[in-house]
């Protein structure tokens, strides 16, 4: 058949060079862009599964930097802790220095005054300008917020808390156990210390702060043998209380950490008994009968920490304090005497937020979410409520070092660092452990998405390039056969000739 108004040899040579066309032009789109897909209609499934890739490696990224940022915030607040510590370690020289009486005149001790009142302020001043792109980071800018204090609670430190978006966090507290102290009691035949012969009575005291050794005459009263070793709390760590018959010995705080130790070292012709706190007689029974020489000594009797269940986890316990630290709430809680009993559970504050808030992961939600507290460092915050905080060691207050009380002043300070290193510390080990990690371990998950986007949408060249030279070869190919066809019609001139 001979026919040329429809070439259809023309049309399919036609039809099959615009798909070789179009496959060398998909080929050199890939080679040149680097990427398979392009458009929806390279992969449509593989558009989306590698644009979710795309936008998982966009928020791993910005979880990297997050965590980056929160390393240089921490080393700034390093940084400023460091000098503080540094100045604190200077007062404790010269609170030592001026303690030297005998050996330092009055202008010295003023010259001493001078300079701590000097470090003083630059601790203020340190605490309000140590910053991060001009936010304060030791001004207590970045402490947690706290309200509802229960009177039962003495002291309350957050030290992180994770907190939903608008919300608040009730700290829940229930004591199981009540905390003790250590105790000894010796009991007499009467209110003084009587024997035959004016016997002396002899009693080593030892607590946690030291050991001291008492005699008393025949005809002292308990009272007066109480006041005597109230004398030496300070050495000891033990205070006297007489009552009736009766002197107890007692630490001066409570938990395991404390004891009191009686050894009766001389007691000849005299009677009694000694038992523990507990009221528990553990040796002698009857003080009338009972010599005192006969006691086996010593006699040691330790404190017991308190037992706390806080927001439904067992805590960590010391004496009156109680800490827990998990992922959602690290908080620190010390009773006051008074709220040392147990019970049923109740709310000792409601942390209403705060903190320097990070978020470490992908995706932003409080799962992803760390946060930490950062203390007011200024000078009236550092040290504690028992003894006292730096800025009374100023000029005129009660604990300078020209007439003040240099006992306390040393215990002050001695809390400041205490207070600035564990701080320090919780900065360092957020910096190594959640920092850190998170850096590391997103790190990792950034290099196998990108490995996973890649496999779906980067051009794999040497496959592209098999498929570019089989296009070329078959465009060229369909080129050659398009012009016969085109020709083959011509033969139909033949017939009218």
């Amino acid at each position: 058949m001979s026919r040329i108004q429809t070439n259809v040899p023309s049309l399919l040579a036609q039809r099959v060079l615009n798909q070789n066309t179009r496959n060398l032009n998909q080929s050199l789109e890939r080679l040149s862009t680097g990427y398979r897909i392009n458009r929806g209609a390279d992969d449509p499934s593989g558009l989306i599964a590698s644009e979710n890739l795309r936008s998982e490696k966009a928020a791993i990224t910005a979880a990297i930097d997050n965590a980056e940022r929160a390393e240089q915030v921490v080393n700034i607040a390093e940084g400023g802790l460091q000098e503080v510590n540094a100045l604190l370690l200077e007062v404790q020289g010269l609170i030592g220095s001026s303690a030297n009486e005998a050996g330092i005149s009055d202008a010295e001790k003023q010259a001493n005054q001078l300079e701590i009142d000097s470090i003083i302020q630059t601790i203020d001043r340190i605490a309000g300008t140590t910053s991060f792109q001009g936010t304060k980071l030791l001004n207590g800018n970045y402490d947690f917020q706290t309200s509802g204090v229960d009177a039962n609670v003495a002291d309350l430190k957050v030290d992180a808390a994770k907190i939903p978006f608008g919300e608040s966090r009730n700290v829940e507290v229930l004591i199981t156990g009540e905390a003790q102290k250590g105790g000894v009691v010796l009991s007499f035949g009467g209110t003084e210390v009587t024997g035959t012969n004016g016997n002396l009575f002899t009693v080593d005291i030892t607590g946690t702060a030291g050991s001291r050794q008492f005699t008393f005459a025949s005809g002292a009263s308990v009272a007066d043998i109480s006041a005597a070793v109230n004398t030496f709390s300070d050495v000891t760590g033990v205070v006297a209380s007489a009552s009736g018959t009766a002197l107890q010995f007692i630490s001066e705080g409570y938990g395991t950490d404390e004891f009191v130790s009686i050894d009766v070292v001389e007691s000849a012709g005299l009677t009694g008994n000694v038992a523990r706190l507990s009221g528990a007689v553990v040796q002698g029974t009857d003080p009338g009968t009972t010599a005192l020489a006969d006691v086996t000594s010593p006699l040691r009797d330790e404190g017991v920490d308190i037992e706390a269940v806080i927001n439904g986890v067992r805590s960590t316990t010391k004496g009156l304090t109680a800490r827990v630290s998990s992922d959602f709430l690290d908080v620190t809680l010390e009773l006051k005497e008074d709220g040392n009993t147990a019970g049923p559970s109740y709310t000792a504050a409601v942390i209403d937020g705060g903190g320097a808030n990070f978020n470490l992961g992908p995706n932003v939600n409080i799962g992803n979410q760390v946060s930490i507290g950062i203390d007011n460092v200024a000078a009236r915050n550092l040290g504690s409520i028992a003894n006292g905080f730096l800025n009374e060691l100023a000029s005129g207050a009660e604990s300078n070092v020209v007439d003040g009380d240099l006992t306390r002043g040393q215990k002050i300070v001695n809390d400041a660092i205490q207070q600035v290193a564990g701080l320090r510390g919780r900065l360092g080990a957020f910096q190594k452990n959640t920092v850190g990690a998170s850096i590391r371990s997103l790190g990792v998950a950034f290099e196998n998405t990108s490995a996973a986007e890649s496999s779906i949408r980067d051009t794999d060249f040497a496959e592209e390039t098999s498929a570019l030279t089989r296009a070329q070869v078959l465009q060229q190919s369909a080129t050659s056969i398009l012009s016969l066809a085109n020709s083959a019609p011509q033969s139909a001139l033949s017939l009218l000739g």
